[in-house]
């Protein structure tokens, strides 16, 4: 895991500053403190930032073919390097060291731009080819590294593994995109290609993008993607045997390493499945790491424990100050953009609590894209069923007629929210599902928005976003297509960001099995009614480990990775919301209505609703602006 950074020259191969160079890489030295590198020439200057995981002798970057003329700077990780290597190996490639950076620079030579096809990993690298006259830039497939990059005037190109090394460059504008800022506050984050800023764009999961000077900045182009079209008829006797066989062979891949190895342990199904597949492969005690927090409505460390104990693990354990709030003002630093999940917040402390034990640690993210494992899945085909009753010309009118009628009542059950199930109704499938998962509602983001910004926005919604997504989806099936819209913006532009930029900032590598493309490529191929049977999301993913773990483990109510905003923005956080909402720098931005941000203070903190996800939100994006774009 580590850092890269370079700079091109899209128009001729003038000389490159690299001192310049040498700043956008050395903001990033969390991300690979143990060594540096750089490569200059006319025209191209790469940066990198080593974490170093394998071949710790001989895996200084960048690295270089036999003859100089190919180099590369590679953030990531290629499990099947070395089955990669017999391969070149036979072809006649010959390699200097053990490291799987250099199956990149052969596996260009051999395979070309279709070398990306054949990694299995997590990866984000940029190459420059001097007899092909090409950079090549590439990301891995579902998204897991990052890769940012900038188009600046007179003829240049920048990139770096986060935004703070493209905003060390003096000549990328920090002018803030509006559709960026609607889509941060409906979704909680900025979904990729978009960036915060109008002047940077983020690489795509699943593309490559080829420079070649003179030829103008050609669009990305996707080498891969998940398909949920051609479900194939299996036993559940037989899936279950399958899935643990395939996820084994992921976390045995994954479990290669020239440094200490552990795992998160939550004692959630998805992190205890890893755990007990990494006790099947390993011949020591698995580490394992968990932090516990002081609120039991928040607290799922004896769930941990009880797992740790029955794979006798090596289990670490460290209690959470339910009081500090000193990593808050410290986000905006770590994530760049703008990013309001709150769960980042144990997520870093976590990551921090592993790194004194392990330089690697396996996660269990992506159980609930893959398997159907979040409770909206549920409640978005209990409504489908509904949906799919009355033809859209009368379903439309009578929900939203009974929505409107209904009373509000954030407050209950969900089950007792008649007007947002009503409201959910009326709307499009689509539509219905991405106001499940946006953290505020249209309304609300109407009211906050300020004139200037409805007017910038001209009429986009975030909502446009996952619309695009459902034209590709023809012939699927409904829980298969709200799968694949996850896939395609929640994990990316959440979950493996907030893991990302957490780990990172604690130099901490951390790789995701069942994120593995092989396995999802199988999995994808189950039946919906193995994904998601009745009220029980990941059927078949639960049986499984069930025979690893305790069943009482895996069939508990999931709780999540949450922190208690809602009791913080009324107590403990309470002066510092007011002070930075209405003292603040939001003002001067001009993108809120300023009068509707102290209405959503003064509501929640009166105790009248619950405005805390868009509170998070606008004390995350005050302290961007703060600490980012005016730094």
């Amino acid at each position: 895991m580590c850092g890269i950074s370079g700079i091109f020259d899209l128009d001729e191969a003038r000389p490159i500053d690299s001192d310049l160079l040498r700043a956008m890489n050395d903001i990033q030295r969390h991300r690979g403190p143990d060594d540096d590198g750089f490569h200059v020439e006319p025209g191209v200057g790469l940066g990198h930032r080593r974490l170093s995981i394998i071949d710790l002798s001989t895996g200084h970057q960048p690295l270089y073919n036999e003859d100089d003329s190919v180099v590369v700077v590679f953030n990531g990780e290629i499990y099947n390097f070395m089955e990669l290597r017999d391969e070149l190996e036979r072809c006649g490639h010959r390699f200097r060291t053990r490291t799987d950076t250099e199956v990149i620079l052969h596996g260009w030579e051999q395979w070309g731009r279709d070398c990306v096809r054949r990694f299995r990993g997590m990866f984000a690298f940029a190459l420059w080819d001097r007899n092909r006259h090409e950079l090549f830039l590439a990301r891995d497939r579902l998204g897991k590294k990052p890769l940012y990059y900038a188009i600046l005037p007179g003829g240049w190109l920048v990139l770096a593994s986060e935004l703070k090394g493209l905003l060390r460059h003096p000549a990328v504008r920090r002018e803030v995109d509006p559709c960026a800022v609607e889509e941060y506050f409906a979704l909680g984050y900025v979904a990729d290609p978009r960036s915060i800023l109008t002047s940077v764009a983020k690489l795509p999961a699943a593309s490559t993008l080829v420079l070649k000077r003179g030829a103008g900045v050609p669009a990305p182009q996707a080498y891969w993607d998940v398909s949920f079209s051609h479900p194939a008829p299996t036993g559940e006797a037989a899936a279950i045997d399958t899935l643990l066989e395939r996820l084994q062979e992921a976390v045995r891949l994954r479990m290669i390493a020239d440094v200490p190895v552990g795992a998160f342990l939550s004692g959630g199904v998805d992190s205890s499945g890893v755990v007990a597949l990494m006790a099947r492969v390993s011949s020591q005690p698995v580490n394992t790491c968990s932090i516990s927090f002081g609120d039991p409505a928040y607290n799922e460390a004896a769930h941990a424990a009880r797992v740790a104990q029955a794979l006798g693990t090596r289990h670490f354990v460290e209690q959470v100050d339910p009081e500090d709030f000193s990593l808050v003002d410290r986000l905006s630093a770590i994530y760049d953009e703008p990013f309001a999940d709150s769960s980042a917040l144990p997520t870093y402390r976590v990551c921090e609590l592993a790194r004194k034990h392990v330089k690697v640690a396996l996660s269990g993210d992506g159980g609930d894209e893959v398997f159907a494992g979040y409770r909206r899945y549920r409640w978005h085909m209990r409504e489908e069923q509904v949906r799919n009753l009355l033809p859209p010309g009368l379903r439309g009118p009578l929900f939203g007629a009974l929505a409107r009628l209904y009373p509000k009542a954030d407050w209950a059950p969900r089950f007792l929210r008649a007007k947002t199930t009503f409201a959910a109704l009326a709307r499009s499938s689509v539509e219905a599902y991405f106001d499940s998962l946006a953290i505020t509602t249209g309304a609300t983001r109407s009211r906050l928005f300020s004139a200037r910004q409805h007017a910038a926005l001209q009429g986009y919604s975030a909502v446009d976003i996952f619309r695009d997504i459902e034209r590709r989806l023809d012939g699927v099936d409904r829980l298969s297509q709200i799968q694949y819209i996850d896939i395609k913006t929640y994990l990316v532009g959440d979950i493996l960001t907030k893991v990302d930029r957490a780990s990172m900032a604690n130099s901490l590598e951390v790789r995701v099995p069942i994120l593995d493309h092989e396995f999802i490529e199988w999995a994808t191929t189950l039946p919906p009614d193995l994904r998601l049977r009745g009220g029980d999301g990941k059927y078949v993913f639960k049986k499984a480990v069930a025979r690893q773990v305790p069943p009482e483990v895996v069939y508990r109510p999931k709780m999540g990775f949450a922190v208690p905003l809602a009791k913080w923005f009324r107590r403990e956080l309470r002066e510092r919301v007011r002070t930075r909402l209405l003292d603040g720098s939001l003002d001067g931005t001009g993108l809120f209505d300023m009068d509707t941000v102290g209405t959503l203070v003064s509501q929640h903190q009166a105790g009248l609703r619950d405005h805390s996800a868009v509170l998070w939100a606008l004390l995350i994006y005050e302290s961007f602006n703060r600490e980012v774009l005016a730094a």
